[in-house]
């Protein structure tokens, strides 16, 4: 079973993952830009998720906004449960129902209403652990449509269920719900495919480019800039792993401007060549 890392950056992204968990003292929040499922199997776990107090209640499907500071506070020695990550660009893009994403963007954690597939969920999030750890690119794109699949199951029950989230009128993401660090974020996962400026982001939050940078940097650590690349070099990475498009296009349909530029973020954030990247990640059919 994993632990969490003591020592882990802030803002570092696990990526598509799925790992069985065994909790442990987290010295402080942790946050990173992805959405996190949670699926306790036995024990007890209370977080602290964007200031709420938050126990997760065993065999129910469970889903936050990783962005939002989470941090165990309290949890029980034999605890078995699985988290799973899936990258927010991906999230966005799959336009889940409304009754997932509008409390997710919101910061709010939204609960399977019942306990009624806790053993099929169990063993999905058991599949998930499995096929990734074999790093195939079949079974990545595999785990991603049933992750998919599974959000859009969860939307159903949210529509059907009488006290959840669906009961709110039915609405795009609006930016005016989310403060203004989390408009960027949200702004820069929508967006990041085309040429945005920090000039387009600071426009569409409503704040000045400086101050829009100053503040994005104190609460990541990290830079504007950075963290479109960020956006990018994960696409480009999905797009090698599970197509055969040539690099060139990869380049260009992941928001780079040129493939000199492509070459030099990847390599910086990868430490190969997109092509080694491809040999390593694409395994067989």
């Amino acid at each position: 079973m994993a632990k969490f890392e003591t020592e882990r950056a802030q803002f570092t992204t696990y990526g598509l993952s799925c790992v069985r968990w065994n909790p442990s003292p987290m010295p402080g929040p942790d946050h990173h830009n992805e959405i996190q499922l949670n699926l306790l199997r036995r024990g007890r776990v209370t977080y602290m998720i964007g200031g709420v107090k938050t126990k997760v209640p065993v065999g129910q499907f469970l889903a936050f906004w990783a962005a939002m500071p989470h941090q165990i506070i309290d949890y029980e020695e034999d605890t078995d449960y699985f988290v799973a990550t899936l990258p927010l660009a991906w999230f966005l893009q799959c336009q889940l129902p409304d009754a997932v994403v509008q409390p997710l963007m919101r910061g709010e954690v939204v609960t399977e209403p019942s306990t009624e597939r806790s053993v099929m969920d169990a063993a999905l999030f058991a599949q998930w652990e499995q096929d990734l750890k074999k790093n195939h690119r079949v079974l990545r794109e595999i785990v991603t449509r049933e992750m998919e699949t599974r959000l859009r199951r969860l939307g159903l029950a949210l529509e059907a269920d009488q006290t959840g989230p669906a009961l709110r009128p039915p609405a795009k993401v609006q930016m005016g719900g989310l403060n203004k660090v989390e408009q960027i974020v949200c702004y820069i996962a929508r967006s990041y495919l085309e040429p945005i400026t920090v000039d387009d982001i600071g426009k569409a939050v409503g704040m000045h480019p400086n101050s829009a940078m100053r503040l994005f940097k104190k609460v990541f650590g990290t830079t504007l800039i950075d963290h479109i690349t960020h956006h990018r070099v994960f696409h480009a990475k999905r797009l090698l792993a599970t197509t055969d498009q040539k690099i060139v296009d990869v380049a260009y349909s992941s928001g780079f401007s040129s493939i000199s530029r492509f070459n030099e973020a990847f390599r910086r954030a990868s430490g190969c060549t997109p092509r080694t990247y491809r040999t390593e990640h694409a395994g067989g059919d």
